[in-house]
């Protein structure tokens, strides 16, 4: 009678171990920790209107492809919008100066990055260099809004309820 009970417990174990695992390599994936390693880098800065949730440490992407991380996000007093400083390793020194910054989301928890759009130019950015195309972060709450308020117009003016008395004597 013991043998069962034993192996019952044992592969409770397993069950929960493999649990805490699953957790562990989660909180690794969406935190954007793993399988980066941060080198030598320049400073960029981008200005945005808006730049939702993004913070520090978060992605920098070009073509999908992490390339550096947001180093520090501040309000810029003159402009009042968003100033990023993002870190870009050295490996990547040839970045056209005519590229674009946005801010994307990515995955189903919403985490924010931001999205380098590379542009034609000969020349590329140097330490110091500002982005000077940007688009902001998309608010869903915008989104939704937006729709909300524009609604179907092929359905036409609304009708009177039959159902409702104050429709019937106005």
């Amino acid at each position: 009678m013991t043998q069962p009970r034993r192996s019952f417990q044992v592969g409770t174990g397993l069950f929960i171990l493999l649990g805490f695992a699953a957790l562990a390599y989660l909180a690794t994936q969406t935190t954007s920790v793993a399988n980066y390693t941060e080198g030598d880098n320049y400073l960029l800065k981008a200005k945005f209107s808006n730049i939702g949730q993004l913070k520090q440490r978060a992605p920098v992407k070009l073509a999908g492809v992490r390339i550096g991380s947001v180093k520090s996000i501040e309000l810029d007093p003159q402009s009042l919008e968003a100033l990023v400083t993002i870190g870009i390793d050295t490996r990547f020194h040839e970045i056209p100066d005519d590229s674009a910054a946005a801010i994307f989301t990515s995955g189903l928890l919403g985490d924010q990055y931001v999205g380098v759009q590379p542009g034609g130019s000969p020349v590329a950015f140097k330490d110091g260099d500002e982005f000077i195309l940007t688009q902001s972060s998309m608010q869903l709450e915008d989104l939704i809004g937006k729709f909300l308020v524009s609604g179907d117009s092929s359905k036409g003016p609304a009708k009177p309820d039959a159902a409702d008395p104050a429709a019937k004597n106005p």
